[in-house]
C-alpha cells in the first residue's frame, strides 16, 4: 500500500495533481479541499489511498490525514464509492462531513451531489459511532454486536420505522441474545415488538 507521496508538483488542477517524484509522473485524484490546501508548485507531500478495481488503479491524495482516513471511511459504505466520496469531501471539509455524521445532519449530506436521503442515512447510521466530532476517526474494529446493531437499524430505517424506537428495541434484543442472533432474526424481532 502506498501510504504518501512526495514530489514537486508538475501540474495542479481542481479535480487532479501530477506530482514528479524522481522523473516518474503520479496521477493522483484530488477533493477540492486537497486543492484549496497545496501551493500552486514546489514540494508536496500528500497521503494517499490505492482504489484497485478490475479494469484500474487509481491513487487517491490528501492534504491531510484526517481527510484520506474520513475518505477510507466513507467508501466503506455500501452505495459510496471513490468518486462519491471525494465528491463529499469537495463539498464539505472533513470536519463538516464528520460533524454531519455524529450530528445526523441528513439534510447537509443530501447537498452533495449524488447524495440522496437514503445515501445519507446509510452514512449516517454506519459511520455515526466510528468518526469522532473532530474528524478524527475511531478505532477501526467494531465489535460484532455492533455491526449487527448497524446494518440491522439501517434497514429498519430504510423501511420507515422511527430510528429511536428501532435502537431501543435493538439494544434489548442484542443484550439478551449476544452475537448468536443474524440480521435478519434481529430486523424481524424488532419489527414484531413495534
Amino acid at each position: 500500500m502506498i501510504t504518501h507521496i512526495e514530489g514537486i508538483l508538475e501540474e495542479k488542477n481542481p479535480a487532479y495533481v501530477i506530482l514528479d517524484v524522481n522523473g516518474i509522473g503520479y496521477f493522483l485524484h484530488i477533493s477540492l479541499t486537497t486543492f484549496s490546501d497545496i501551493p500552486e508548485k514546489g514540494k508536496l507531500r500528500l497521503f494517499t489511498h490505492l482504489s484497485i478495481k478490475e479494469d484500474a488503479h487509481t491513487l487517491f491524495g490528501f492534504s491531510t490525514q484526517s481527510e484520506r482516513s474520513i475518505y477510507r471511511q466513507l467508501i466503506s459504505v455500501s452505495g459510496v464509492g471513490p468518486s462519491t466520496a471525494r465528491m463529499i469531501l469537495s463539498s464539505l471539509s472533513p470536519d463538516e462531513a464528520a460533524h454531519a455524521i455524529v450530528s445526523g445532519d441528513v439534510n447537509l449530506l443530501k447537498k452533495v451531489k449524488g447524495i440522496g436521503a437514503k445515501t445519507a442515512q446509510r452514512v449516517i447510521i454506519d459511520l455515526k459511532d466510528k468518526v469522532a466530532p473532530s474528524g478524527e476517526v475511531s478505532d477501526f474494529s467494531s465489535t460484532l454486536g455492533n455491526t449487527l446493531r448497524n446494518e440491522a437499524l439501517s434497514a429498519l430505517i430504510v423501511l420507515g420505522i422511527d430510528k429511536r424506537k428501532a435502537e431501543a428495541v435493538i439494544d434489548k434484543t442484542i443484550d439478551k441474545s449476544g452475537s448468536e442472533i443474524s440480521v435478519e432474526e434481529l430486523i424481524k424481532v424488532t419489527l414484531k415488538s413495534l
